[in-house]
């Protein structure tokens, strides 16, 4: 575990590095990402005030902003991590995939190792932060040592959902010639969508984003075991609590899905 641990140091050090050879590029490509970002939270706003909308079934916009902060910052770690299997399709069909198997370590933790997208993680990162400053600062939440417990442990299990369904995606590369249609219809689109509150949409939605790919375990639950809105009736009491088992069982599974699905693999060659 030491060695691993060390070695992972390396590898983060020297892709830093890469990514940060010019810092004032590096600068403005992070900011870049955090203004494309807040700019769908500006738009909200500015529809809440120019209509004078008070909230979106009694979640009002500084609930919302709390529930985009949740999204935000767990993706800015997540990308730090998976930032390999983000496009790994490509990985597979151009035959780089093999210099993950001739070395003596894990594939998966070379992958993970071996990259990070930095301005992104910035990016969101900073964003998410920022958010959930604000929103907290405006909504009444009790600080207890109980709700900081679970807020950590929630935070951990929303990195593992997100990572979980992208350790998924990349294992069906190995399946299909490009999977990364899958991973856009299910991931991107129904992210973009997570930001509100999950009693707004149809049904059909609602179990999409429950049971398919369960970004509500991400922001919306753990945003309402602190707020506990009205609309929380809809749902079982026990899913407020699930988002840290749920990102265990989620990446555990995954990555059995993952080592089954490697067997799979035949060279590409060059």
């Amino acid at each position: 575990m030491k060695d691993a641990i060390a070695m992972f140091y390396q590898y983060s050090r020297v892709t830093m590095k890469s990514w940060f050879q010019y810092r004032v590029d590096a600068l403005l490509r992070s900011l870049a990402v955090f203004l494309r970002e807040a700019t769908g939270i500006i738009s909200i706003i500015l529809v809440f005030t120019k209509f004078d909308v008070s909230g979106i079934n009694n979640w009002n916009i500084n609930e919302l902003v709390f529930l985009y902060s949740f999204l935000f910052s767990t993706y800015g770690v997540l990308i730090i991590f998976f930032t390999g299997l983000l496009d790994f399709g490509k990985t597979v069909q151009d035959g780089t995939f093999d210099r993950f198997l001739l070395r003596p370590r894990g594939v998966l933790f070379q992958i993970i190792a071996s990259d990070a997208d930095w301005f992104a993680a910035i990016g969101h990162g900073t964003l998410g932060i920022v958010l959930f400053s604000y929103a907290t600062s405006k909504i009444e939440v009790i600080w207890n040592l109980g709700n900081i417990l679970y807020l950590a442990s929630a935070f951990v299990g929303a990195i593992l959902i997100q990572g979980a369904m992208f350790l998924f995606f990349a294992s069906l590369s190995f399946y299909f010639v490009k999977a990364s249609n899958v991973h856009g219809v299910l991931f991107w689109n129904l992210r973009n969508i997570a930001g509100y509150p999950l009693s707004i949409f149809p049904k059909i939605l609602q179990y999409m984003l429950m049971y398919v790919a369960p970004f509500a375990f991400v922001n919306y639950f753990p945003a309402q075991f602190l707020l506990r809105n009205d609309d929380i009736v809809n749902y079982p009491d026990i899913y407020l609590y699930l988002t840290p088992i749920l990102g265990i069982v989620m990446y555990f599974c995954a990555y059995c899905f993952w080592r089954v699905a490697m067997k799979r693999y035949k060279s590409t060659g060059n």
